[in-house]
């Protein structure tokens, strides 16, 4: 009997992580799915992993050509040399001994004992049979089907080989048969959404004896095969913990924050389009790398070159810093990004460049990516956790709807967020302006005032107190003193 412990590879070094190592070895895993989902390409990858480590593998096929399977692994740049290849479909010329009845034609009796006369002549390691919408087919009746099913489990278990069993979940009627007399099952799925790429989730229903990671988990086809993006679960113990004070490049802006931002805490810029909240973000990359440090900003809602353009347009030129490898810029286009793909890339952001500092720009992005703003809230909780292990500053962007006035909120992550800027737009004696306050910091002192913002080519600017106003986050407020206004450099 295998023990729990000795496992074998998927071929994807993300989902063992979610397997928790794997696979265990010499057992029998469903992987189910409707057509398009990947289950021939995960089979596939299963196999190469094998054939890399030199074991003997084997792929049964009842529902595709040689041919066909070769095309789809050249797809993927993969080369099916070393792996046996056992077609019991018909190939277009009718020239292969074993291969000249259609499935829909050979008795499911006559289709097991061709199966099992090539496993025991090969005796592989690893084997797919794709798929069981086939047998099922021959089968005719449910019962037959069960107990070729149950037949099958019998002899497989009785042999040194690791299988998988595809399934195209193609029945009228979705028989749990297999699902119990599987080791594992995992489930494919395929969501057409309303504008944008398909999304794809998997999910593990079932491993016996193995501590999985449950849930849904995002993943896309690419070529090379599967990647799968694990659910973020934020249970590691913190690896910093120091209580660096982290400074933007305003010294006036780092006043107001009490001496500036604490090391491992998040902040979120929260104002309407135009009032400022971005360029603040840019002066704590800024200032990151020029202490040296490795900085990270994820931008939904510009292109790099409206970037570029911008920052050099107020004194902070991003540019220089990105060709010096100290910021890296992500532009995320959340019609084609799953939120699983898009956390994985922070993730890696601070695991393989460690970065210090992380620039979401913005939230309304990422809701976009995520239309369930439940889910969402749940997603940006465990990844402020992550972030906060780690000991990285994160600063969170998110516009409000309206310019002047009452504003309302996409979504309120407030509560989630250690420190909270709100920026708005003010009108005073014939002119717009800014204003800018701390609404709150969990860790250390901060101002109450409202002071005024200014962007320019000299950068972010933070005036005086605005004392002789009142009303300013109404937008009309009222003057009641002498001009004190933040005047221009």
């Amino acid at each position: 009997m295998p023990a729990i412990t000795d496992r074998v590879s998927t071929g994807l070094a993300s989902l063992d992580a979610i397997l928790d190592g794997g696979l265990v070895r010499r057992r029998i895993n469903l992987i189910e799915g409707t057509p398009g989902t990947g289950k021939t390409t995960i089979g596939m990858q299963f196999l190469l992993a094998g054939k890399a480590k030199g074991e003997k593998t084997l792929y049964i096929t009842l529902s595709e050509t040689a041919d066909e399977l070769a095309a789809v692994a050249h797809t993927h740049e993969w080369s099916l040399n070393g792996i046996e290849i056992f077609e019991l479909a018909p190939p277009d010329d009718g020239a292969q001994v074993q291969t000249v009845f259609h499935s829909s034609e050979v008795e499911l009796g006559e289709t097991t004992r061709l199966m099992f006369q090539k496993i025991d002549a090969l005796k592989p390691a690893r084997l797919v049979l794709d798929s069981l919408s086939e047998m099922r087919l021959l089968a005719q009746s449910p019962l037959r089907y069960r107990r070729q099913i149950l037949a099958l489990k019998q002899y497989l278990s009785r042999k040194e080989v690791s299988v998988l069993l595809l399934d195209d979940m193609t029945a009228e009627t979705h028989d749990l048969q297999v699902h119990s007399i599987a080791h594992g099952v995992i489930t494919l799925e395929q969501m057409a959404l309303e504008y944008g790429a398909e999304r794809r989730r998997l999910r593990v229903r079932k491993m016996r004896g193995v501590r999985f990671a449950g849930g849904y988990h995002d993943y896309i086809i690419r070529t090379g095969g599967l990647e799968v993006f694990p659910r973020l679960v934020a249970v590691e113990p913190a690896i910093r913990t120091d209580k660096e004070i982290v400074r933007s490049v305003s010294e006036q802006l780092d006043q107001m924050l009490g001496g500036g931002l604490q090391r491992g805490t998040s902040t979120l810029l929260i104002g309407p389009a135009g009032s400022g909240k971005s360029s603040i973000a840019l002066s704590y990359l800024i200032a990151a790398s020029k202490r040296g440090e490795h900085a990270s900003l994820f931008a939904f809602d510009e292109t790099m070159a409206s970037i570029y353009d911008r920052s050099a347009g107020i004194g902070m030129a991003l540019e220089p810093h990105v060709n010096a490898g100290k910021i890296m810029v992500e532009q995320i286009n959340p019609a084609e990004m799953s939120p699983g793909e898009f956390t994985q890339l922070v993730c890696r952001a601070v695991e393989r460049r460690d970065s210090r500092v992380v620039v979401i720009d913005s939230l309304n992005g990422l809701l976009n990516a995520m239309p369930e703003e439940r889910h969402l809230i749940l997603q940006v909780h465990e990844l402020l956790t992550y972030l906060s292990q780690r000991g990285v500053l994160t600063i969170l962007v998110i516009a409000q709807h309206g310019m002047v006035g009452s504003m309302q909120n996409p979504l309120d992550l407030s509560y989630l967020s250690d420190n909270v800027l709100l920026l708005r737009y003010f009108e005073a004696e014939g002119k717009l302006r800014k204003a800018v306050s701390v609404m709150k910091k969990r860790v250390g002192s901060h101002e109450e005032s409202i002071r005024e913002l200014r962007i320019s080519n000299s950068g972010v600017q933070v005036g005086e107190p605005l004392t002789e106003f009142q009303g300013i986050l109404t937008g009309v407020p009222n003057y009641s003193g002498p001009q004190r206004l933040l005047r221009s450099a």
